[in-house]
């Protein structure tokens, strides 16, 4: 959602706190500010746009400080504009604060602080808090942590928060629930932001709040933590494993277009160690103690939201059909809403990118209350769903910048496969021979799709007969089905095209009345076992003047002779399909954006992880 960076130390506190909004900018852009102590008060410039708008707005500004928060917002609360950007100070100017989440009950604390006398400058329920931390401090006569810690007990919502104090240049206090928040520790120095990303430059130690914990950080007196009820905590301090060339473009026009390209890599990475081709095993250590729960499991439940949603209804597919499972596939946002039936021989898999993504970890807390097993899927090393769970995989995509995901669908599909598969064989519900292939196609995918990259100026080529189109329309079949919605929803993300995915046996309840000479179809036509089927679908759109772009498998004759274009994928076991037909999807969608002049890697109105329910 937005993104927090601070800093307290010796440096430049403007430099590190502005390059680190730089690299949380995918979390939203809205709007930007920074807070600086200096010289005994505390100076905020915000502006409304990006990141480099605040700096153009800043530029001929004094910017000394040695401490400083700093944010980049996604607006929930107010429109983006000046006034409601972070941070936001209390009514006598005293403690500027940041702000990741929503506050549930402000309108009520608002209410309350007007008969108080307080006075609001912007629409958002941040600036409620840090006047709540005021009136408190002034009645109370407490400590701002103190003050922090009671404000905090009386708030309903999520919130990762900084919050400093122009008094004293040498503290800032820092707290989390439900939202992300990470502090990073130097020689002398603190840096704190919403993802490690800001961080990994300048120290490999960090220590991941957890929910209902707050840090009081002095320059002098180190590090000091409790919970929000006043409970002593022991800070654990771990070591980055991220690479700072990692959050780098590393010479692509976008980083979408590097995150498409990464692919061979980070699905390789996402099977390094849990394939052994030699001895045709699969094996993920992170859920080996809770094995038996998924072969005695009486169903499974994937919850997730957008694109990892999409990767669930693979997963769909993969389990029913290799481990002969059923599967139900939720939306987290629905989940809770419904009072759904849940008990202790469920497995409930919770699938997100950042790890952080608000519905899915209510999902999970639903599933929690009614005793069932948790397994997470995530990207993020020490991310909440990683922590919430009771067993889980990391994929290993690397960070993902782009706010369209990419890569991260493929090792999340990638990790639905194995465990698949090792069910499957634990349970016999895969023969030998079928494994076994499975075992060294899996094994082959990375340099498949290393082909399949090779056509780009191929699918730049079609992108461009089609960038100014109005509507699309995807279809699948089968496991390919959910690549139909994925597709669809990349091309509405970056290009602003209204598309939609569909079954292909469905387009004709409906959909095909939107069919003419003006509409794409997007089609994926691989060899299997519904070929003949879709090859009827495609006859049907030509009949109604349709444009035919078709994902093929590397021989085919017959959908060649009817499409108006093709785009070739090398053969593979139908279950894999997936892993190797997104990657043209995704390009085409990147390529129709960038002609449209569109912003490929920030999106309109998108954030990249949305830890708001």
């Amino acid at each position: 959602m937005c993104g927090i960076v601070a800093y307290l130390g010796q440096q430049n506190a403007y430099e590190i706190i502005i390059k680190g909004l730089q690299r949380l900018e995918y979390r939203g852009y809205d709007s930007a500010g920074i807070a600086l102590h200096q010289k005994g008060d505390i100076h905020v410039f915000k502006q409304k746009g990006k990141v480099k708008d605040l700096q153009d707005f800043i530029a001929d500004k004094n910017t000394s400080s040695s401490l400083g928060i700093g944010h980049t917002r996604w607006a929930t609360h107010g429109l983006p504009n000046d006034t409601n950007a972070h941070p936001h100070q209390s009514g006598n100017k005293q403690i500027s604060l940041v702000h990741n989440g929503i506050i549930e009950n402000y309108a009520i604390l608002k209410q309350e602080l007007e008969q108080r006398g307080h006075h609001f400058l912007s629409e958002t329920d941040t600036e409620v808090l840090v006047h709540l931390i005021e009136d408190i401090q002034e009645k109370s006569k407490l400590s701002l942590f103190e003050a922090v810690r009671v404000a905090l007990s009386e708030v309903v919502g999520a919130y990762a928060i900084v919050v400093i104090d122009k008094s004293n240049p040498d503290q800032l206090i820092a707290a989390r629930k439900s939202s992300p928040l990470v502090i990073g520790i130097g020689e002398d120095e603190y840096f704190l932001a919403s993802d490690a990303t800001p961080i990994v430059e300048y120290t490999k130690n960090v220590i991941y709040l957890d929910d209902d914990e707050i840090a009081l950080i002095d320059l002098n007196k180190g590090l000091t933590l409790k919970t929000i009820s006043n409970e002593i905590k022991t800070p654990y301090v771990q070591e980055l494993e991220m690479q700072l060339e990692a959050l780098e473009k590393g010479g692509y026009e976008h980083f979408m277009l590097k995150e498409i390209y990464e692919q061979p890599q980070s699905i390789l990475d996402s099977m390094r160690g849990r394939i052994n081709i030699t001895k045709s095993l699969v094996g993920l250590g992170g859920i080996k103690n809770y094995e038996e729960k998924l072969l005695n499991a009486n169903r499974l439940i994937f919850v997730a939201c957008g694109t990892s949603w999409h990767a669930g209804l693979v997963g769909e597919y993969l389990f029913e059909e290799i481990a002969r499972i059923p599967v139900e596939v939720e939306y987290a946002s629905e989940f809770r809403y419904r009072n759904p039936i849940i008990n202790e021989n469920d497995v409930v898999i919770a699938i997100s990118q950042s790890g952080e993504t608000a519905d899915t970890l209510a999902a999970i807390k639903i599933a929690k209350e009614r005793k069932a097993t948790i397994i997470g899927i995530c990207n993020v090393v020490g991310s909440s769903i990683s922590r919430e769970t009771d067993c889980g995989s990391y994929t290993h995509a690397g960070p993902e910048i782009g706010v369209a995901s990419t890569k991260a669908f493929t090792a999340q599909v990638t990790i639905l496969t194995l465990m698949a598969m090792m069910i499957g064989k634990r349970k016999g519900t895969i023969n030998a021979e079928k494994f076994n292939r499975l075992v060294v196609e899996m094994n082959s995918i990375p340099e498949k799709l290393r082909t399949v990259l090779k056509q780009d100026k191929l699918i730049e080529k079609i992108a461009k007969i089609y960038h100014q189109s109005t509507n699309a329309l995807y279809l699948g079949r089968g496991i390919n089905f959910p690549l139909a919605l994925e597709g669809a929803l990349k091309l509405k993300e970056i290009s602003y095209i209204h598309a939609e995915g569909y079954p292909a046996a469905e387009m004709k309840h409906g959909p095909i009345a939107l069919i003419d000479e003006e509409m794409p179809v997007f089609v994926i036509a691989t060899k299997d076992s519904s070929y003949e089927k879709i090859v009827s679908n495609i006859q049907e759109v030509k009949a109604r003047k349709g444009k035919i772009i078709a994902i093929v498998s590397e021989g085919d004759t017959e959908v060649k002779k009817i499409a108006d274009h093709y785009i070739e994928i090398p053969k593979c076991d139908e279950l894999l399909v997936p892993l190797l037909a997104t990657v043209p999807l995704q390009l085409l969608s990147y390529h129709i954006a960038v002609m449209r002049g569109c912003n490929v890697d920030q999106p309109r109105n998108l954030a990249k992880s949305v830890t708001v329910e």
